[in-house]
């Protein structure tokens, strides 16, 4: 992947807090009720303009191919390799300005920069999860019906069964074999590849369905998607064989190998542009990679920052943080321990972790839901984000926040920064979401959540604002870039 040289880079050595003057004007207090604040695209100068669409370009470049924790990671390592960070391996990395990097398990990876303090001063740390919902494949999924050759699923993450028929299925992910060697596959991305598709029924034929709950009409095992067509020449006329000789002629694996796979079907359409002024970005995946993308985009920026810097970007969020890689994993705590022993040597002890814990600040950034225009309802319209209008401070209440004095910090850092900003709390009973910030929260770590509102999160094809995503990036920058508040 290229190294990115555009106009954000040319802004940045000038300083951060010189970007463009009519997003510093708008934004000087915050937007605290949305229904008394501009948008961030009203005023926008023709130079600032191209910037946040060139920024829009370049994202949706990333996304179109890191669809699953897998190839995201694959391409952050990418990405990471040619802006200058290097794998982090020995003590000899702990200097100032130092651009490191470490993959857990091909599915996680953290970027760090090193800061002038100490360690155990802290860390500034910017976490997403790179997981989105999607349709798994079971452990023995390939069967025959009405002579076709279709995969069984598992859903990953919260998903509305009916929005994935119909629908140009990607297969991604991985096969791990016996004898130690992987298959990546990737199959379904590109105009001259197969695409996978759950079938629905046409409307002459479902008629005595039509009174029927939404959720009574397709259910969990009816998102199969056909696979194979042409009946086998020589195995009888089975579907399923021409479909096991295919893999096993082009990839070399059999029906057994597929026990040992890491297979998802991930929506095929590509990021487009949406509108007749293309302010908006349709993408599958945009929860979280929005927030993953806009994290590591920020951290290349940085130079010689104050505070040791990370992008921590993790798996398994849409399912509560599980397995090894996902944040509840002591993967986190281990890290940070490495990075000190490599900075103290024999003088590292466990106290000078919880220390370092201590002093961070994290910020545990996810999307969440917009006002949507075809059901504003679902919102209380006073403390309800809106698209275009900045990054979100999310008031959950019920001692989910951030403590006050964190909110007040933030505040100021995105203030003094110029980064349009707003507050998002959900309707009280009868809505809600999650994210990674509570597992760090649990470890003594001051954590606040971040956002900014999509509009169709959880479908197969979500909608952002381009200046979103670009004012979530230099509210990412800002806060990487840190240096000490004067009293």
């Amino acid at each position: 992947m290229k190294k990115y040289n555009s106009l954000f880079i040319q802004i940045l050595l000038t300083g951060i807090f010189l970007l463009p003057e009519i997003i510093l004007a708008q934004a000087a207090t915050g937007c605290l009720e949305s229904l008394e604040c501009e948008s961030s695209w009203v005023n926008l100068s023709t130079t600032d303009r191209a910037a946040v669409f060139d920024f829009a370009e370049e994202y949706k470049d990333f996304i179109h191919q890191a669809r699953t924790e897998l190839s995201f990671v694959a391409e952050a390592v990418s990405f990471a390799e040619a802006n200058g960070f290097e794998v982090f391996t020995s003590a000899n990395q702990i200097i100032p300005g130092e651009k490191l990097y470490e993959v857990n398990r091909d599915r996680t990876i953290s970027l760090f920069v090193i800061g002038q303090e100490d360690l155990q001063e802290g860390f500034h740390v910017i976490g997403a999860h790179i997981d989105s919902p999607r349709l798994d494949l079971k452990g023995r999924p390939l069967y025959q019906d009405s002579e076709f050759a279709l995969f069984q699923t598992n859903f990953h993450g919260g998903i509305k069964y009916h929005q994935w028929t119909n629908l140009p299925l990607a297969l991604m992910g991985r096969i791990d074999k016996k004898d130690g060697t992987s298959i990546n596959l990737s199959i379904g991305l590109e105009l001259d590849e197969p695409i996978f598709m759950i079938p629905e029924l046409s409307p002459h034929v479902d008629r005595g369905r039509g009174a029927q709950r939404l959720d009574d009409f397709i259910g969990p095992e009816d998102l199969d998607p056909i696979v194979g067509h042409i009946p086998d020449q020589v195995a009888g006329g089975e579907v399923v064989e021409q479909v096991l000789a295919y893999l096993g002629q082009q990839y070399g694996i059999s029906r057994a190998d597929l026990v040992s796979a890491e297979l998802a079907l991930v929506p095929a359409a590509r990021p487009r542009d949406m509108g007749f002024d293309r302010g908006l970005i349709a993408a599958y995946g945009q929860d979280d990679r929005l927030a993953a993308y806009t994290a590591i985009r920020a951290l290349a920026d940085v130079d010689n920052p104050e505070k040791t810097t990370m992008a921590y970007l993790v798996d398994n969020e849409e399912v509560g943080n599980r397995n090894n890689t996902g944040a509840r994993s002591e993967y986190f705590a281990d890290l940070l321990s490495r990075l000190l022993y490599a900075e103290l040597g024999a003088d590292y002890r466990e106290p000078m972790l919880r220390r370092a814990m201590r002093n961070t600040r994290f910020v545990s950034v996810d999307v969440n839901p917009g006002i949507n225009p075809m059901n504003p309802g679902a919102w209380e319209i006073g403390n309800a984000p809106k698209l275009g209008y900045g990054v979100n401070i999310k008031l959950y209440g019920q001692g989910n926040n951030a403590n006050s004095e964190f909110i007040a910090w933030t505040r100021r850092l995105l203030d003094d920064a110029g980064v349009p900003w707003q507050t998002s709390t959900y309707k009280v009973g009868s809505a809600g979401g999650g994210t990674i910030g509570g597992e760090f929260s649990s470890q003594n770590i001051e954590v606040i959540d971040f956002g900014v509102p999509l509009l169709s999160i959880h479908t197969p094809y979500a909608v952002s604002s381009k200046i979103d995503v670009f004012n979530l990036y230099r509210a990412a920058t800002a806060f990487y870039q840190f240096e000490q508040f004067e009293d």
